[in-house]
């Protein structure tokens, strides 16, 4: 039984997008007390990523009294695919969920990132602060490792179709385990029908586009720019931002936290031990974490 309700809406340019929306729900020590009027909360998913990375932390906030969007990114889960790639980029990504949030009356909210969804959040900060209330940031930042983005671009768009759900968990497997080294069999079994879907011929096929990786492959995505710099610091001197970063990350490396936090001293900050890029956020020390920023936030 499905916990959330599917929204179909359309981007500004009229392709066809997908979100879940999760209710706020009542506290449960206190079930028959009036909800409060908190803000809702926006997930964002990373690159190859879709909605359903987001099917235990968005109840989780739901639980909290906040309604919880998470759209699938254009390209991936069951939004369309754009003709035009050059279409896969923050800056488009950016306005779909501006017109997200225009669609559903949603004035502000408070937006949590995980790696591309924290750059999604960064270029809206620049273009849309008024929408932001505030930011979890997840093992992201204008300044990133080249070695991590190496890595990603090493696999993102390259699977071919798979023939069987353990094949598929075994891939999934192969280029996370790094990340997720105490994982077990079944966690990669719920990610790889999460990431994967049946094709028409009967064969697994990732649920994105393969040209959504393009810019990636082909070196367009710097590890850090001026106007990165300049929208990291629009947002997390603006407004109350949280950065959560995996112990193990290869993306943001102790290097690239300490920029971040010289940048921006008063940006809260957790570290998720023994997990690298990137966290689930579901990890005791993310979800605590997470649960005090929100409590700070209307």
């Amino acid at each position: 039984m499905l916990n959330f309700t599917p929204i179909s809406f359309q981007s500004s340019d009229g392709l066809a997008l997908y979100a879940r929306d999760y209710a706020a729900q009542a506290d449960e020590t206190r079930p028959l007390a009036p909800l409060p009027a908190h803000l809702p909360v926006i997930c964002l998913h990373g690159l190859t990523r879709n909605s359903a990375d987001f099917d235990e932390l968005a109840p989780a906030i739901a639980r909290m009294g906040r309604r919880v969007i998470a759209p699938d990114v254009r390209g991936r889960g069951h939004s369309a695919r754009d003709a035009n790639p050059d279409n896969y980029n923050p800056n488009v990504y950016a306005a779909d969920v501006a017109k997200l949030l225009h669609d559903l009356g949603i004035a502000r909210a408070v937006f949590v990132g995980t790696s591309m969804g924290g750059l999604i959040t960064m270029t809206l900060a620049m273009r849309h602060l008024d929408l932001i209330a505030g930011a979890v940031l997840n093992d992201v930042g204008p300044v990133l490792s080249t070695r991590g983005l190496a890595r990603i671009a090493g696999y993102a768009g390259r699977c071919n179709t798979l023939s069987s759900w353990q094949d598929a968990a075994g891939y999934l497997k192969d280029i996370n385990a790094c990340a997720f080294p105490d994982s077990p069999d079944e966690e990669w079994d719920k990610w790889a029908r999460r990431a994967f879907e049946p094709d028409a011929a009967g064969k697994l096929a990732l649920r994105y586009d393969p040209n959504i990786a393009l810019a990636l492959q082909a070196g367009k995505l710097r590890p850090s720019s001026l106007a990165s710099r300049m929208a990291f610091r629009r947002l997390a001197h603006r407004r109350p931002t949280l950065l959560v970063r995996g112990a193990l990350s290869d993306l943001v490396e102790p290097d690239q936290v300490a920029w971040m936090r010289r940048a921006a001293p008063t940006m809260e900050y957790t570290e998720v031990p023994n997990v690298g890029h990137a966290p689930m956020l579901t990890e005791p020390e993310a979800l605590g974490a997470i649960r005090q920023f929100l409590s700070r936030l209307p």
